[in-house]
């Protein structure tokens, strides 16, 4: 048996079986998405994965339905509003807390016997994204994150050896990068959101709010977090960052490719990207620069949630539970769906793969964005505060008290 046989074989015994299901009469469930029809993914589910399943599940056809980003959340809630929809969805992360909430999803981990067998096998970064309220309302799907993406011939020009391990490394490469150029930056990022800002909040050891969701004052405007934002000040303002941050308009792709900017936090989509347009362009790839909270980076990717109206909640709790083997997450992360199983980061796939290892190194400790149904509104203010900040409008305790008095309104709520 050929090695890489062997030990999707044994990754497979490594995966929890499915729950013991018979199944009489022939079904059909719903599968919505947003993976564009014409795209390698949606190729990839309807000719390869949906066949697959239903050569061992030959009395379920999984019906699959693709729809544009734009409108699909709209679309899911007038359908559960209606009684209707799919049984199973491909749910953006930051919406699976508002959904459990308004009692659209059926709480997987009571559904679902079994559902404890497949939580212990994901990266826990993207499965604390389907938690409320005590309950889980789904399984991750696919992930991402964001790394450290820096420019190797920028850092040689500047004298520099390689990557920051820390914070203060990043921060001491500063002046090498300006001398090599007046127009420079050492890092450029675009936007204040909760991508931009919390991979520094927390590798510096900051937070939003309290473990619990219950509150954010003594966090969002706790030492920690404010020392992040003054740093992040402290940077633009000097000059070592770009002021792309409070929307002065640098392209940071632009820079990054035009030897002006050093370095930037981005995801494994960069590198089609490179390979198209900048194909002699050297790229490089490390952890988040670690601050006292250590190398942390965001979480982003999609669930997998079952409606709580679905007809035929175990034919589609089989399919779920396909969605989390590793014959599906292997395939699916070759058209650029990163895996949430630990456990094959060991396939060769991976270990050959000229870019997922640093990414999957990094999801091992990235967190969500604070998985809560009022997220949108908390992240507003925490945007909105470090404008106020990072232009220098108002000091980083000042604002982001502010900021700790609205968001715990809203938690509130």
């Amino acid at each position: 048996m050929r090695p890489k046989r062997l030990l999707l074989l044994v990754l497979v015994m490594l995966v929890p079986l499915s729950f013991a299901y018979a199944q009489d009469e022939p079904v059909t469930i719903k599968f919505w998405h947003t993976y564009n029809e014409v795209s390698p993914e949606n190729q990839t589910l309807v000719d390869t994965l949906i066949p697959l399943f239903q050569e061992s599940h030959p009395n379920i056809t999984v019906e699959s339905v693709p729809y544009p980003y734009d409108g699909f959340r709209q679309a899911l809630l007038t359908a559960a509003a209606g009684g209707e929809g799919p049984d199973l969805v491909r749910l953006d992360i930051i919406w699976s807390p508002e959904f459990a909430e308004q009692g659209i999803l059926a709480q997987l981990d009571t559904a679902m016997p079994d559902f404890q067998d497949y939580a212990d096998a994901v990266f826990p970064g993207p499965l604390s994204t389907n938690g409320y309220d005590g309950h889980y309302y789904g399984l991750p799907l696919d992930t991402n994150t964001r790394v450290f993406i820096y420019n190797p011939g920028l850092y040689q020009t500047a004298g520099i050896d390689g990557p920051p391990a820390t914070i203060d490394d990043l921060r001491a490469q500063c002046d090498a990068i300006k001398a090599a150029g007046e127009s420079n930056y050492v890092f450029s990022d675009g936007g204040t959101s909760g991508w931009n800002l919390l991979p520094w909040i927390w590798s510096f050891g900051g937070d939003i709010t309290d473990a619990d969701i219950t509150t954010s004052t003594g966090y969002v405007n706790g030492e920690k977090t404010v020392a992040a934002l003054e740093f992040l000040h402290e940077m633009i303002s000097s000059g070592c960052f770009s002021d792309g941050f409070i929307g002065s308009g640098i392209d940071t792709w632009g820079g990054f490719f035009g030897n002006t900017i050093a370095s930037m936090l981005e995801g494994p989509w960069l590198y089609p990207t490179v390979d198209s347009q900048y194909p002699d362009f050297e790229v490089g790839a490390a952890l988040m620069p670690a601050g006292e909270g250590g190398s942390i980076s965001v979480v982003g990717g999609e669930n997998v949630v079952m409606m709580a109206n679905s007809e035929h909640p175990e034919e589609a709790m089989e399919f779920l539970r396909f969605t989390q083997s590793p014959e599906y997450q292997l395939e699916m992360s070759k058209v650029g769906q990163l895996t949430v199983l630990p456990a094959l980061l060991e396939d060769d796939y991976f270990v050959n793969h000229p870019y997922y290892p640093i990414f999957l190194e990094q999801l091992q400790s990235a967190r969500a964005r604070t998985p809560h149904p009022r997220y949108t509104d908390i992240e507003t203010v925490l945007s909105d505060a470090g404008q106020l900040i990072l232009r220098g409008e108002m000091s980083a305790q000042e604002a982001l008290d502010a900021a700790a008095e609205e968001i715990d309104s809203l938690l509130a709520e």
